[in-house]
């Protein structure tokens, strides 16, 4: 049997496609449904390498005697929320004010109309840990609607009223954000870093790149090196522990343990991209080399495992898969990752096992004290232990990756989105350039060339959020706009091909046309003909993800910088102003926000190449071998004033403030001058 998200693409709501639960994905024929027979939705909301919405499935969705209760009471619809980030969102404020904490599974009860009246994440299918039972909750709601009918809908309509008023007030007002601000965040996070194991504040521990990302330019800035030091003690720790693939390379989404060493396995492409993105200016500022390797060792397992045939990259792999391939439909967290001592020596001969074991941190009855699921009993999660420089180190990691090819991959969510690409891509491009890497310029490319032809809309400059077997759908949201503009322009700064400049303010003009508040500014994350979202919002928490008016910030004061486009500097301008009193007032949960307020403040610098292409190689070297925040890289041919090559030499001008220093025609001359 089937229901209706069997007709669907996305890989979360196809892993529901098969449940008795008589399932229908978010849309009209829902909300009428509801409206029709007079009942209330049961929304769940998740993502397809989600752990506990597993779970709630095993125990739940599968289950007849609950499948009952929902198809006979609710109307119950399933929503990817990488696909419908905006339905996501408007719930989950609903859910986190309610609740006081939030995540997913997200569950919740709705009018016919959409207003939410009741929420959680993931509920139990009998009462334990102290949360009720699910079937219980559902007979209760069910009771609930049937009795207090006019209590319930007053309830959804004042609940609505009040995240209306939420979103729209500005409880801070506005000011001037100036250095108090920036220092002000920088001390809010020295207060949480943990100095002994790297990170910010307690178990679970999340990478969170966008703090790194402000703390490496606050440092620049101020010449402060303690930020600078917390920042590559978190890269550091990170790389050294477990939430490190030490096999396979890339990053699991977040460590359960303060010491990184327990990881939640999953894999999503948006940590890789931006953390990707953090060793390399980690080594721009060092010249050390590990963060560098890093930086590799993420491309390498994305282009290995993430990278579609065509180019662009998947979304994520799973936490969960089968430790025994004749039981595919048994899985537990991070079965594909963990070894026992005696795996490693059937693979490796005792010598070598010895070794490995020393360097990465094997017992011989595994390694993990706390778990409390059983799932790594005499198991061991591979971290760096200790420095065991031996050749047989890298020739143990071949052997034990090959055997680990073998096993039962987690799930790949297959879908490509827009958003997370261009974060790939700006990572690829920004390898390409401090690496040289020919070979990240063409998979950033590449993937761009995907977009543009699955998910670009030319007839009428629409941006489309998804594309996945053949099929390209969704419109895209703010944070989809705005990342793949960053990534244009820092493929324009690669490879200097002015079409990527050109198609950048294609995507600028259009979000601000769909997404500018043009009162208020600052860009709400969805268009304003969005029909069925009971709320627009405008997002502006920078946290596993940056916010999407922190991105668009950034790259419209880029782009603008380098195009000499007034309109893009003013509504990034108006939209620091639109978040100036967030900033003013606690800026540590808009850390890319404040990244966007100090390339505003900040000296402006424009490096300008003139002169034939290949003669102009040693100068970007210098140039990007530097840690330079505040510049932007551009050729003289896209220049706003004329600035000819001296001699037919390649040439190089530097302005800073708007004035421009005699041109350069030797690279050594131009390190000189950057030093």
């Amino acid at each position: 049997m089937s229901n209706r998200l069997a007709h669907e693409k996305s890989p979360y709501l196809l892993q529901h496609a098969h449940n008795p639960v008589d399932w229908y994905p978010w849309g009209q024929e829902a909300l009428d449904k509801a409206r029709q027979e007079d009942k209330p939705i049961f929304l769940s909301i998740g993502y397809s390498t989600c752990h506990w919405c597993h779970v709630m499935e095993r125990e739940s969705f599968e289950n007849e005697d609950v499948a009952g209760i929902l198809n006979e009471h609710f109307v119950p619809v399933k929503v990817d929320r990488e696909e419908r980030p905006d339905l996501d969102r408007v719930y989950m404020l609903f859910v986190q004010a309610s609740t006081g904490s939030g995540g997913w599974p997200m569950s919740v009860w709705l009018t016919p109309e959409g207003k939410p009246f009741f929420g959680g994440t993931y509920f139990p299918p009998d009462t334990r840990y102290g949360r009720p039972g699910f079937g219980a909750i559902l007979k209760r709601l069910a009771q609930a609607w049937r009795e207090d009918r006019p209590k319930i809908e007053e309830s959804g309509a004042h609940v609505l009223e009040q995240l209306l008023q939420y979103s729209q007030q500005n409880v801070e007002g506005r000011g001037q954000v100036g250095q108090n601000a920036l220092d002000s965040a920088f001390y809010a996070f020295r207060r949480s870093f943990d100095a002994r194991l790297g990170g910010f504040g307690a178990a679970p521990k999340f990478p969170r790149p966008s703090v790194l990302n402000f703390l490496l330019r606050y440092g620049t800035a101020t010449g402060n090196e303690e930020a600078r030091d917390m920042v590559l003690a978190t890269l550091g720790a990170m790389a050294k522990g477990g939430m490190h693939d030490q096999l396979g390379g890339g990053f699991h989404r977040y460590s359960v343990d303060e010491n990184w060493f327990v990881p939640h396995f999953e894999k999503m492409l948006y940590d890789q991209a931006q953390l990707a993105t953090s060793y390399l200016e980690a080594y721009q500022i060092t010249g050390d080399a590990q963060y560098a390797d890093v930086a590799r060792d993420i491309f390498e397992y994305v282009l290995r495992d993430l990278k579609h045939p065509e180019g662009g990259f998947y979304s994520a792999e799973d936490a969960d898969s089968a430790p025994d391939p004749a039981k595919p439909k048994e899985k537990s967290e991070g079965a594909f990752y963990i070894w026992s001592y005696q795996e490693i020596v059937d693979v490796l001969g005792e010598p070598d096992a010895v070794k490995f074991s020393r360097r990465f941190g094997v017992e011989p009855n595994g390694n993990v004290q706390e778990d409390p699921h059983g799932e790594f009993t005499g198991r061991n999660i591979l971290y760096q232990a200790q420095e065991v420089e031996d050749e047989s180190i890298a020739r143990s990691i071949s052997k034990l990756l090959e055997v680990r090819s073998r096993r039962p991959r987690p799930h790949l969510d297959d879908k490509i989105l827009a958003g997370w690409n261009g974060m790939m891509i700006s990572a690829f491009a920004k390898g390409a350039q401090i690496l040289g890497e020919d070979r990240y310029a063409a998979a950033a490319r590449d993937a761009r060339d995907l977009l543009r032809r699955h998910l670009w809309r030319e007839t009428d400059s629409t941006l489309l959020r998804r594309y996945r077997d053949g099929d390209a759908a969704i419109e895209a949201f703010l944070d989809d706009y705005a990342c793949l503009i960053h990534a244009l322009v820092d493929l324009y700064e690669t490879a200097f091909d002015p079409a990527d400049l050109k198609w950048a303010a294609q995507l600028a003009e259009r979000a601000i046309a769909l997404f500018q508040d043009a009162e208020g500014g600052g860009f709400f994350s969805s268009p304003a003909n969005q029909g069925d979202l009971v709320l627009r919002l405008k997002d502006d928490y920078d946290g596993a993800e940056p916010s999407g008016n922190s991105v668009m910030a950034v790259a419209l004061l880029r782009l603008a910088r380098i195009t000499a486009r007034d309109d893009f500097r003013k509504a990034a301008e108006r939209t620091l102003e639109a978040f100036s009193g967030r900033l003013i007032a606690g800026g540590s949960g808009l850390p890319q926000m404040l990244v966007a307020q100090m390339f505003a403040m900040g000296k402006p610098m424009e490096i300008v190449l003139a002169g034939p292409r290949d003669q102009q190689r040693g100068m970007l070297a210098e140039i990007r071998k530097r840690f330079l925040p505040n510049a932007v890289v551009m050729q003289a041919s896209e220049a706003p004033n004329a600035m000819p090559a001296v001699d037919d030499r390649a040439t190089a001008y530097v302005c800073e403030n708007y004035a421009c220093k005699l041109p350069i025609t030797e690279a050594p001359a131009l390190a000189e001058l950057l030093q």
